[in-house]
This record gives structure tokens, sequence and C-alpha cells, in this order.
């Protein structure tokens, strides 16, 4: 099965155009867009302190019974 391409679909003509233009070096970078810098704050913060947290919260036994389902799961996938 082929696999999905996350790029936005293009003409065959506009996919030529570009490729000449890469080659012969004629091509502009294209620029990424900036993260918002709050975002990215808040994002982090959350991500620094949520296993941490989550980790604190649970008992023992409830530690155990997560990590035995997730080896469970982890030896029941097929091997590819």
């Amino acid at each position: 099965m082929p696999k999905r391409s996350s790029t936005p679909k293009q003409d065959l003509n506009q996919t030529a155009y570009s490729i000449v233009q890469k080659a012969t070096g004629q091509s502009k970078p294209e620029p990424k867009p900036e993260k918002n810098p709050a975002a990215v704050a808040l994002g982090r913060l959350g991500g620094l302190k949520g296993g941490a947290a989550r980790a604190k919260s649970l008992t023992k036994d409830q530690r155990s019974q997560i990590a035995k389902k997730a080896a469970t799961s982890r030896w029941q996938k097929p091997n590819c």
C-alpha cells in the first residue's frame, strides 16, 4: 500500500517547474511559519509537569497494573 503524503497535491506542471527550479538553484526557500511563543511556553509547561504529577497521584498498585497492561499490549503486537 502506498504511503500517504502530508503535502498538498500539485499539478504535474507545477511539480516539474519546482524540480527544475531546485535543480538550477533558482528556487527560493519557503519560509516556515513561526510558532506563537506564548503557546510554546504553555505547551512546555504542561508537558514538564504532566508525567510527574500523574505518577505522584497513582498508588503503587495502580502503577503496577498500568505497567502490566503496557507489557501485555507490547508483547501481543505482531512482529513486522
